[in-house]
């Protein structure tokens, strides 16, 4: 039998650079294989290839996407072994393990001249990208206060307090050793907007579907839910938005089967199965007729930032196309060997 896997994110290109979240979720590892690739492959990623060993032994697995290329992982896990990989780039320099190695994917020397004008290229297009992502959200925080200024925050307290009473989370003494983990559900990415919430929810009992308007308060919903789950003794998957990475879109605790998510767009989802409940803050907290009083301004504004949402994308692809081009230069590299070797060290040390 094949084994679980679940997939995520944890770098993301944001409104607000480059954010990194990787340490977070190597931090229980005894070993850690750490990859520096020069380049992404275009066909056949190497940590691809490992993953299926592993996944066809029956071994659980977490495969971190990166988001500079969909075909591409920056890292995979497998928690039961307390193993894994790390080929991000110098986004995580060390994750303070005492069991660490690298691997690299050497560079002809006459080609590092070159490498480093195409390295260039690729972090100008990745600003770019950024800048495009921070002006949509500063166009977004315009949006976001036409709702808060028409919104009933005790209202939106006495909420979020009764939900919380209806999770009934019992507190754990004494307390195991609790993990909180940060990643992001989704990104945007040169192929688009990718999530995987179908994925990392499908095996919890209870989804809890928050619905709402920009600046409702669901992130605030869902931090409290965190902190409440953290303050009683429990391990707590802390999914951020993609788009702003002080922001949360999801909560996961699964000792307890439940997660609670903002399903709204870019990754707007409505309940299929038993257990699916939607509590909708737009309709709770926030004065009736709102969208319609404001209808003309939340149109344009939300058109607005989108558009820039797009522009951000097109950096990505040119940033990709780029990093393409590099990795034809270089040729084709041996993903078999690569995968290989990678195993070969996490079986050392299982």
């Amino acid at each position: 039998m094949k084994g679980k896997e679940i997939h995520y994110f944890a770098g993301n290109h944001t409104a607000k650079g480059f954010y990194p979240f990787y340490a977070s979720n190597f931090q229980s590892l005894n070993h850690v294989v750490r990859w520096k690739r020069e380049e992404f492959t275009t066909d056949e990623d190497p940590l691809m290839k490992a993953a299926e060993e592993w996944r066809d032994k029956g071994f659980k697995l977490e495969m971190i996407h990166s988001s500079s290329n969909a075909k591409a992982l920056d890292g995979l896990i497998l928690p039961e072994l307390k193993i894994g990989v790390y080929a991000g780039h110098h986004h995580a320099r060390s994750f303070g393990r005492a069991s660490e190695r690298l691997i690299t994917t050497p560079v002809e020397q006459n080609l590092k001249p070159k490498r480093e004008v195409y390295k260039r290229q690729i972090k100008e297009a990745w600003h770019q990208a950024h800048s495009a992502f921070k002006t949509g959200l500063d166009i977004h925080d315009d949006l976001e206060m036409i709702y808060i200024t028409n919104m009933n925050f005790a209202k939106a307290d006495e909420l979020t307090s009764d939900f919380i009473k209806h999770l009934e989370i019992p507190s754990i003494s004494p307390a195991p050793s609790r993990l909180t983990k940060h990643r992001f559900l989704g990104s945007s990415t040169p192929e688009g907007v990718i999530d995987y919430i179908p994925n990392l929810t499908e095996d919890l009992q209870r989804r809890y579907f928050i619905k709402g308007r920009a600046g409702t308060g669901k992130s605030t919903f869902l931090r409290k839910v965190a902190s409440e789950a953290e303050q009683n003794g429990h391990s707590v998957e802390i999914y951020h938005c993609g788009f702003d990475p002080e922001s949360i879109d999801m909560v996961v605790v699964r000792d307890l089967g439940f997660c609670v998510f903002d399903s709204t767009a870019p990754h707007e989802y409505f309940p299929e199965r038993k257990g699916d409940i939607v509590i909708d803050l737009y309709a709770e907290t926030v004065a009736a007729g709102t969208d319609e009083r404001f209808a003309e301004e939340i149109a344009e504004l939300t058109t607005g930032y989108k558009s820039y949402m797009k522009k951000g994308i097109k950096h990505l692809e040119q940033a990709k196309y780029v990093s393409d081009e590099w990795a034809d230069i270089c040729g084709n590299t041996d993903s078999t060997e690569i995968s290989q070797e990678i195993n070969k060290d996490l079986k050392a040390h299982m």
